[in-house]
């Protein structure tokens, strides 16, 4: 699979979120953050600066969902990258 132009196949990754005082959030609470974690898997051709398995914070209301292949992917833009690990 490869994405065209300015486009990003991601993974999302589940993850714990800690407050500073020990508390665990419940995934309903996650859910309410605007940004979500995930891998890269691929980035389209007019990509520069995000490559095959980076670790990305984006903006999830601006992806959507597609499934290519039997799996579940995310589709983002690298306009919605906001942090890469």
């Amino acid at each position: 699979m490869k994405p065209i132009g300015k486009y990003i196949v991601v993974v999302t990754t589940e993850e714990e979120v800690k407050t500073e005082s020990g508390l665990i959030l419940s995934g309903e609470d996650v859910n309410q953050f605007r940004y979500k974690r995930g891998v890269v898997v691929e980035a389209g051709t007019e990509v520069a600066h995000i490559k095959k398995g980076d670790k990305i914070y984006f903006d999830k209301g601006h992806s959507f969902a597609m499934i290519i292949n039997d799996g579940q992917y995310t589709i983002i833009r690298e306009s919605d990258v906001v942090v890469v690990e």
